[in-house]
């Protein structure tokens, strides 16, 4: 019965994280064993930490409990490290190499593979500002995400080639139509932090109008309630 019970938390914990509600999605895992429970945990956290860019030292100790060899482990190292480069959070002198090197070795693991790709295209774009490698690491997460299915790892992959195509492709029509994609598959997956930050992605690419002015509207609502840090942020330049 415990067993059960631990995979139902397991299985609500992961529908309440992509909805942005981290805290009652960690209270479902709260005192439950396993391995499979430590890994959830430290990527909820991770996953908090990076959209609220909140105190990182609950996110660094629940991916400490994750076995340090596994590509799980490593994978998330690189996202924490990522995240005080780009945010300047305190990073340490190591923390780019640190983050390649972390998505590089989890790009081993296949069930992470299509994920480690994306985000070593992000590295690429935002760390190393090479915006060929950055692609083609996205074409090759994007391939194998529709292998698998994985329609969230979809959503990030198009947003970013939408950004590309408008940025150094200088094709603004397919970087929209990209970017309504990436909208389009979060708002189907009830990825609520993600449905925000695509409305404010393809709202600053729309001129002004009444689009624009309800996709920032109602991308601000979603960020207060949840406190999207960054993306407050963003949208405030809008």
């Amino acid at each position: 019965m415990l067993a059960d019970d631990t995979y139902i938390s397991q299985v609500a914990a992961r529908h309440l994280h992509r909805a942005g509600e981290w805290d009652t999605a960690l209270a479902l895992l709260e005192e439950r064993p396993g391995e499979e429970v430590a890994k959830l945990r430290a990527q909820i956290l991770v996953d908090r930490h990076f959209w609220r860019l909140d105190d990182p030292a609950p996110a660094q100790a629940a991916v400490d409990k994750v076995d340090p060899a596994s590509a799980h482990a490593m994978f998330l190292k690189a996202q924490l490290a990522y995240v005080r480069v780009i945010f300047a959070l305190a990073p340490r002198p190591d923390d780019e190499q640190g983050a390649e090197a972390g998505f590089r070795a989890a790009a081993h693991e296949e069930s992470l593979r299509g994920w480690a790709m994306f985000w070593l295209g992000v590295v690429a774009d935002h760390l190393h500002a090479d915006p060929g490698a950055a692609k083609a690491h996205y074409d090759e997460s994007l391939d194998l995400c529709r292998q698998q299915g994985d329609l969230l790892l979809e959503s990030y992959v198009v947003r970013h080639l939408g950004a590309h195509a408008i940025e150094h492709d200088r094709s603004p029509g397919e970087g929209e139509m990209l970017l309504r994609r990436s909208l389009y598959l979060r708002s189907v997956l009830g990825a609520r932090p993600q449905v925000a930050a695509a409305q404010a992605a393809l709202a600053g690419e729309l001129p002004e109008g009444t689009e624009r002015e309800m996709l920032g509207g109602i991308a601000t609502t979603t960020a207060e309630e949840l406190g999207l840090t960054w993306l407050k942020g963003a949208l405030a330049d809008l």
